[in-house]
């Protein structure tokens, strides 16, 4: 009797440790492929890096122009008209003068008109030889150039009302920083202008 109280005892320490083992089995069991599937836990914080690119700041590329003048101007009175030619860019340029109001007016460099009505110009139509280095004024970076005309000695701005008047551009010739002038073989590297027009009235 003592013999198989001791077998029972084995047998059950045995089975307990079988039970044991069953637990300890299902502790190892692998993830369910629900688990699988759900995306792993980010570990890296994505903030920006050190060496990342800044936008330059905007460098202009172009030069600039305004065009002034009086707004009421009594009939017969001279109607004076100042270009200013400005180079905002980083580097310094020359400009062919011609066909600009920095060497005065020579040529029709102005568009005027009246009621929608164009008018006709009045003034010179020089006819020259090519240029010459001294054709040209050299604008520092910031710089700016001024020519001033007076608009009723080339059309005929006696009749009452409001005229519009605009330069035509472009800019002949612009040469870099390092370019030949004058331009040789006459290859001209032209360049277009914002240049907003004005508005005279012209009273009785």
């Amino acid at each position: 009797m003592v013999f198989s109280r001791g077998r029972r005892f084995g047998v059950g320490v045995l089975c307990l440790g079988l039970m044991t083992g069953a637990c300890a089995a299902r502790q190892e069991t692998p993830p369910s492929p629900e688990e699988a599937a759900a995306p792993a836990p980010q570990t890296e914080a994505q903030a920006p890096q050190d060496g990342a690119q800044q936008e330059a700041p905007t460098v202009a590329t172009n030069l600039t122009c305004t065009l002034s003048g009086p707004a009421l101007v009594r009939s017969g009175e001279p109607v004076e008209l100042v270009f200013q030619l400005s180079n905002p860019t980083a580097k310094p340029v020359r400009v062919l003068t011609w066909h600009t109001p920095l060497e005065g007016v020579l040529n029709k460099i102005f568009d005027v008109s009246r009621d929608n009505t164009e008018l006709e110009y009045r003034g010179p139509m020089a006819k020259r030889a090519p240029p010459t280095a001294d054709s040209y004024v050299t604008l520092a970076p910031g710089a700016s150039a001024e020519g001033k005309v007076d608009a009723a000695r080339y059309y005929d701005l006696r009749a009452p009302g409001t005229y519009r008047i605009a330069f035509r551009g472009p800019l002949m010739d612009v040469a870099q920083e390092g370019q030949q002038v004058p331009a040789p073989n006459g290859g001209y590297r032209a360049m277009d202008v914002s240049c907003p027009a004005v508005q005279v009235t012209i009273t009785p």
